[in-house]
């Protein structure tokens, strides 16, 4: 553990957030992605061992695993975000990882060794392809996962009250799950499974378009129904969704059969953006059409990206989250991920100051926290404008 002066730290964090803001970065900011998963496998983190079965299946330990999970990334992991002991109390919040559209729809949740959860296709035999279309949309606060999922949540919000603490400190925000979307096509991925969701864009357009419907209305429901619950607009004045899944398909295809159900979902939660979008993968070829036609003016990469042609194809006043991928600094070390940082940082993509460095795309496991430190030292020494 480095001693750390969290408070100049986060004097600096601001201070770097403030000029990226006012379009007069004095570096690219730096941030992780970080959730659990990333110091669940660790038994200096996780000394008791708590699996992702014992996480989702039992509120006071998803409560506890993630407040050890949040203290060490605070006290270790350095990042253009705030460090040390939050001073008003801990973040929570309900976290059933990746499944829950899918379980929430009817897929069953399938755990894995050294692995996150993930959920079974319960559509890919024809003769149930058309199972969810006859027993209709899900009630968003008792059907399937998200009964579970608001259970959890007042669960968080009683601990709160009753004054729950950990290392002295109360609990200070309870977030709730359900209210983004991974996006219509990965979830019809999920349910349908990749290979015969793919067959069916092309061989049986119109069942692909209706599951893609059923998706779509389904999350508006839902998230719609939350909002209203938790005292939200409808809209905002931008907003952010996924869908990993079109890197698997052509720009063609994507205008054709996915964007029109990515339209809708934009004109039902933005007031018209600036807008954002997570897509991993090889999905930058999508990029150009993203930002005319849904004024995407943030996003979100994974790997692999071609950060000169990228910074290119969209120009200098998109916002772009990237760096160094994930499979490559779970191998590097120290010296080969301070050269893949300089290269990204030197690659042309920091033009017009719209460059948030990251991982690409969420931390893993395993990735050495020395490399951590050498990515945002890297980025401090070589990443200043002037």
């Amino acid at each position: 553990m480095r001693t750390i002066d969290y408070e100049a730290h986060n004097a600096e964090v601001k201070e770097v957030w403030d000029a990226y803001r006012e379009r007069k970065p004095i570096r690219p900011p730096m941030v992780f992605g970080i959730n659990p998963r990333f110091t669940m496998f660790d038994p200096a983190v996780n000394p008791r061992k708590i699996s992702f079965q014992q996480y989702l299946y039992n509120p006071q330990l998803m409560l506890e695993r993630q407040l050890e999970h949040c203290e060490w990334i605070r006290l270790n992991v350095p990042q253009d975000a705030e460090m040390g002991i939050p001073k008003a109390g801990w973040p929570v919040y309900v976290d059933f990882q990746n499944t829950v559209e899918a379980a929430w729809l009817g897929s069953e949740v399938r755990f894995y060794d050294n692995q996150v959860p993930d959920t079974e296709p319960i559509l890919s035999e024809e003769s149930r392809k058309n199972q969810l279309f006859d027993q209709g949309i899900p009630d968003p606060f008792r059907g399937g996962m998200m009964k579970r999922g608001w259970e959890y949540y007042d669960y968080f919000q009683e601990q709160k009250t009753k004054g729950f603490t950990y290392k002295g400190l109360p609990i200070d925000t309870v977030g709730a799950t359900g209210l983004g979307t991974d996006g219509p096509m990965t979830v019809a991925c999920n349910l349908r499974g990749a290979t015969e969701f793919l067959t069916d864009l092309l061989a049986e357009p119109d069942y692909a378009r209706r599951l893609l419907d059923f998706v779509t209305e389904a999350a508006i429901v839902r998230i719609t129904a939350y909002r209203k619950k938790l005292g939200q607009p409808l809209k905002t004045p931008g907003w952010g969704f996924a869908d990993d899944s079109i890197q698997l398909i052509s720009t063609d295809l994507y205008q054709e059969m996915v964007y029109p159900f990515h339209k809708r979902l934009v004109d039902t939660f933005s007031e018209g953006g600036p807008n954002s979008i997570h897509l991993c993968g090889d999905a930058t070829r999508h990029f150009p059409f993203l930002r005319d036609h849904l004024n995407i003016q943030s996003f979100d990469t994974g790997f692999p990206v071609d950060f000169p042609q990228l910074r290119e194809d969209v120009g200098p006043d998109v916002e772009i989250f990237g760096g160094p991928s994930v499979p490559f600094l779970i191998d590097a070390t120290p010296e080969t991920t301070a050269a893949e940082v300089r290269r990204v940082l030197d690659s042309g993509i920091r033009n017009g100051g719209r460059f948030v460095l990251r991982e690409g795309n969420n931390l893993a496991p395993g990735i050495s926290l020395d490399n951590l430190w050498t990515m945002y030292e890297t980025n401090k020494r070589y990443g200043r404008y002037t």
